[in-house]
């Protein structure tokens, strides 16, 4: 190992590629420990790839994941929770199994039992992990005869309590299509815009970061020790030389490992979430999952509710949510897995307005075999979509964070949002191992994002989303803690 001591942190220069969720979580949190940080991001504001809609606290949403990921994705997502407080719609998530689905629900109890338990036990040894709600209300079941009950009521104007957020399922969910006990978990919103406005207020508020937009970077070399780098940087052609590098680029990593000689394996899939307005709606949801065997036709259905009567679809088909040939891997010759054309235009470009719409259109119906009533839903906007990079072979893998294949170059291989600080935090203590350099506030930077007012992320939020051609709806939360 190749160290060389720093005299202090401001001295160590910090280049950081690649401005989603992983890269902003990187720069906030060297940049917060005194470290000098300069973020590029290609395009025009931060966390603008793939949508982000569920905080993924214990993995609930795959069956398919093994324990020890959905352990590891509990505890990163109470740390994503207190670090992207403003972030989180405060609701819970409903699972459903239905009756054309060959699992079973008690096939589920020992896992999230054993989650249960371990939200305690992190409960247990810091006070401010209660970030999911009381840990021996985890999770729930419900009966058939329960939500039968529950649809008797009247919705409540403000949910509370589980029973309330069951009032609006129970009267619109085919009740005849599912297998009994439905399941409701503490499982919160996470919103991508208001992601994207709390990381870039928090950098804004760091002068020892820059963050330089419209810029991509065409040449790294390496001289003397330190990275150059060549970036297109605003329609001009600029120089920069760091001491450390860090390729946070997402489904596009194995373009900057290209650039530094590294070939490692890895696999991107192109994904798509649709929105649709059901006016008919006029009550305030929780999420709601139907499993289903993934790439089937019979593949989960996921609805995610937005203020306002909007709601963001997944359907885990090749006809909605998943595409045909969209699932690619690295090989010998390049890191950087080759998407069809037909993808990049997608993700470069604009959607073709008939696939856009068809696609929507399906999700809309997809959804309607457990919730008659949403066929009358319309389609509200563009898709949500964006590329998904996923390290080695392994397309279930869900809980990763970074890699070291050189001295002071780190690959974060983030899969879920929630993964990101995990990934700082390796890299903060692989910098400590390489230069002995002393930082402070490694710790502390939730009060700095907490400190950020509720009201200039809706605002900022809101401009993300209208910037983005979303509606306004999709930045604001139906419920704050």
């Amino acid at each position: 190992m190749n160290t060389k001591p720093i005299s202090s942190a401001s001295n160590l220069r910090i280049g950081i590629i690649g401005g989603g969720i992983a890269g902003s979580t990187i720069a906030l949190k060297l940049a917060n420990a005194g470290l000098t940080v300069q973020l590029f991001e290609q395009g025009v504001s931060l966390v603008n790839g793939p949508p982000i809609c569920h905080l993924h606290a214990g993995g609930n949403l795959y069956r398919e994941i093994d324990q020890a990921q959905c352990i590891t994705l509990l505890r990163q997502s109470i740390d994503t929770l207190k670090l992207y407080r403003h972030s989180a719609d405060y609701r819970p998530t409903v699972i459903a199994i239905p009756k054309r689905d060959p699992g079973n629900v008690h096939e589920l109890l020992p896992r999230l039992e054993r989650l249960q338990h371990e939200y305690a036990q992190l409960v247990a040894q810091c006070e401010s992990n209660k970030v999911l709600g009381e840990p021996e209300e985890y999770f729930a079941l419900y009966t058939r005869q329960q939500l039968e009950r529950l649809a008797t009521l009247p919705n409540p104007k403000t949910p509370e309590i589980k029973d309330d957020w069951l009032i609006p399922v129970a009267k619109s969910l085919d009740l005849d299509k599912l297998k009994f006990p439905l399941i409701v978990v503490q499982e919160y919103g996470l919103s991508v815009f208001r992601l994207a406005a709390t990381a870039t207020l928090s950098l804004a508020a760091l002068e020892n970061c820059t963050v330089s937009t419209h810029s991509s970077v065409k040449k790294i070399s390496k001289k003397d020790g330190h990275w150059q780098l060549t970036v297109d940087c605003q329609q001009q052609t600029k120089q920069f030389e760091f001491d450390y590098l860090i390729n946070a680029c997402g489904y596009q990593s194995g373009t900057i490992d290209d650039l530094v000689g590294d070939i490692p394996q890895r696999l991107v899939e192109f994904k798509a979430a649709y929105v649709a307005h059901w006016a008919q709606c006029d009550a305030i949801w929780p999420e709601v999952i139907f499993y289903g065997q993934r790439g089937t036709p019979n593949g989960m259905a996921q609805l995610t509710p937005y203020p306002d009567g909007y709601f963001q679809i997944h359907g885990m088909t090749q006809d909605i949510t998943l595409f045909e040939g969209g699932l690619v891997k690295s090989d010998s010759n390049s890191a950087q897995p080759r998407l069809a054309a037909k993808f990049i235009d997608k993700l470069t470009k604009q959607w073709p307005p008939e696939i856009a719409e068809q696609r929507s259109q399906l999700a809309i119906d997809f959804m309607s075999n457990f919730v008659p009533s949403f066929s009358s839903a319309d389609v509200a906007g563009k898709p949500l979509f964006g590329a998904q990079q996923i390290p080695g072979n392994n397309p279930h893998l869900r809980a990763a964070d970074v890699c070291f294949s050189q001295d002071y170059y780190a690959r974060c291989e983030i899969v879920k949002a929630s993964s990101a600080i995990d990934a700082a935090n390796a890299i903060i203590e692989n910098i400590i191992q390489l230069t002995n350099v002393q930082l402070c506030n490694v710790n502390a930077l939730n009060s700095l994002t907490q400190a950020i007012s509720d009201n200039d992320i809706s605002r900022l939020s809101s401009d993300f989303a209208a910037q983005r051609n979303y509606p306004i709806s999709l930045a604001h939360r139906n419920t704050k803690n």
